[in-house]
């Protein structure tokens, strides 16, 4: 039986399965005669009202697929979008950004406001070729495929099948003897998918490799920077890499070895490293949660509160564990409807808590751009600024754990958890960058030495003090349960670059409150065309993730965990 979606939360204005009317549209847009500057701006609004029609309806779809991936009706008209409109849309978007480019008015455009889009537009041009969209179908349908393999996870679990997020909450319980036995279930419940997931990961590094090798890139790593248009280079990562290690590691070390210490542990092992010393979860019902958190974020600032209740109250919230729901946690934006929503697929757990926080961060941020700008698109939606606000938010609500936690000692073991967290977000980030720059620099690469490269580079990063010693192979296989990975290649070091931005919110937070709430807000509202630097300083922090940089934070982070003790 298939659980009833409610899908009033999203607007379809288009109808996507009537995929000829859909390319008329796009083909009357080409039609329309560009003859003044002012003919030019009604183009391009008439091409973004389209444009977040269709993006509204294809997220609502998608999310409709995550929410529940077995039902086969839903997976129809998901696929269809993947399969049908998206190509259409590539088609269409390539000669659209030709008209664009190519007309004389271009350059008469006012720069602030139309500056990002037009590079924007120049990148995609350079980037687009015909030959790639039947590549690029494919690959969405690797990530489809990827996604009903991990949502229909389970666990076996004292002769029951478990869903899987319930079973890694356990990795949460002070019981050791609990949390090796539910590391073992899970490496256990991993191994009999690694196949499927393995031919799909070398699917897609060819796919990926070929895509790039016909838009003239050497290999995907270059071709991605540019289709991000990134503001930094593939140097200037290797530095950070480098000044992570350098600098946040040793510090994470001394950190690990608190926790160790609390744990009355001889060695640290892979099921220690997530141990939470909390006597219990914060929470047992969904309502407790939603009750909890929203007085938090008014707690902080009245706004916050408003957007969360409104979301509550709006059937644009999906939180909790079930069988056939996709993996992780997103929050996702509806133009048309000027809304977002939020899904989480967690049991009861610290790190539930944590990801709706984060997730609320990106909801603000969004709710703020609709209230000042209108709808944004694609192009403004850079992961460096997004990412800013959703660990600016968990840090701006340290301080209020306690309603979950009202113990004094769990209040400062939660605190841990949550710096210990902020460590993490500059270790596996950088991880996870590090490795798909090697898988896709080295496209020939197997299946083992993928494996094995995971494990070389994560015992760098945040296993450095771990005793790994006889889990070398599951510690290797383990890249298989990161989503972005499949779903979003070279996104993960956004999170180290924007945790960097966090912790200067929190350092700014602690100096005084009222004045880091208001320039957060100011900054999360900021015009999205400007470039990171300046919407960070907006925000009262700098873009700068140098060795200077890093190790100030690196030692403000000591300071802070000195003060939880």
């Amino acid at each position: 039986m298939t659980q009833d979606i409610d899908h009033s939360y999203y607007k379809e204005l288009i109808d996507l399965q009537d995929a000829e009317g859909v390319e008329a549209q796009f083909s009357s847009l080409l039609e329309v005669p560009i003859e003044s500057i002012s003919d030019l701006e009604k183009w391009l609004k008439d091409e973004k009202d389209l444009m977040i029609k269709i993006q509204e309806a294809m997220t609502g779809h998608q999310v409709d697929f995550y929410r529940n991936t077995e039902d086969a009706d839903i997976k129809s008209i998901y696929l269809h979008d993947q399969q049908v409109i998206q190509p259409i849309i590539m088609k269409y978007e390539a000669k659209l950004n030709e008209k664009c480019c190519k007309s004389p008015y271009i350059n008469q455009l006012d720069e602030n406001r139309y500056g990002l889009m037009r590079r924007f537009r120049e990148s995609k041009i350079k980037l687009f070729r015909e030959e790639n969209i039947p590549l690029m179908v494919k690959e969405q349908e690797l990530c489809t495929k990827y996604s009903e393999i991990m949502g229909g996870l389970t666990v076996e679990w004292e002769g029951e099948e478990k869903p899987y997020p319930s079973i890694q909450s356990k990795l949460d319980l002070l019981d050791r003897g609990v949390r090796e036995k539910a590391y073992h279930a899970m490496m256990s419940a991993h191994r009999a998918i690694k196949p499927e997931i393995d031919t799909i990961m070398d699917e897609l590094v060819q796919l990926r490799h070929q895509i790039a090798l016909n838009a003239g890139f050497e290999n995907y790593r270059d071709y991605m920077f540019v289709a991000k248009n990134r503001e930094y280079s593939v140097q200037d990562c290797y530095d950070f890499h480098e000044n992570v290690e350098k600098h946040i590691v040793p510090a994470w070390n001394r950190l690990a070895d608190v926790f160790k210490s609390k744990l009355g542990v001889d060695t640290y092992r892979p099921w220690d490293n997530t141990a939470k010393l909390l006597t219990n979860p914060p929470y047992s019902e969904e309502s407790t949660l939603l009750d909890g958190v929203s007085e938090m974020l008014r707690k902080t600032d009245p706004y916050f509160g408003e957007c969360f209740d409104h979301m509550g109250e709006h059937g644009l919230l999906d939180l909790g564990d079930r069988k056939g729901k996709g993996p992780g946690a997103f929050c996702t934006f509806l133009p048309v409807s000027g809304d977002t929503f939020v899904f989480a697929n967690f049991s009861p757990s610290f790190d539930s808590l944590s990801a709706l926080i984060h997730e609320m961060g990106h909801a603000v941020n969004a709710y703020l751009q609709f209230s000042e700008h209108g709808p944004f698109e694609e192009y403004q939606l850079r992961m460096e600024v997004a990412e800013l606000y959703s660990f600016g938010m968990e840090l701006l609500l340290l301080d209020k754990l306690d309603r979950f936690y009202p113990e004094k000692e769990d209040f400062k073991s939660v605190q841990r958890e949550e710096l210990r967290w902020a460590f993490s977000m500059l270790l596996k980030p950088l991880t996870g960058d590090l490795f798909q720059h090697w898988m896709y620099t080295n496209p020939a690469h197997t299946a083992k030495e993928r494996d094995v490269k995971f494990f070389e580079i994560s015992k760098r990063y945040g296993l450095n003090p771990v005793d790994t010693s006889g889990f070398e192979e599951e510690v290797g296989m383990s890249w298989a349960d990161t989503i972005h990975y499949f779903h979003f290649p070279f996104y993960t070091i956004d999170y180290g670059i924007a945790m960097l931005g966090a912790l200067q919110i929190l350092e700014n937070y602690r100096e005084n409150p009222d004045q880091a709430v208001e320039s957060f807000k100011k900054g999360a509202s900021a015009d999205c065309n400007q470039s990171i630097a300046a919407i960070y300083k907006e925000t009262g922090v700098s873009f700068d993730f140098s060795e200077q940089a890093v190790k100030r934070m690196g030692e403000f982070l000591e300071k802070v965990i000195q003060d939880t003790h």
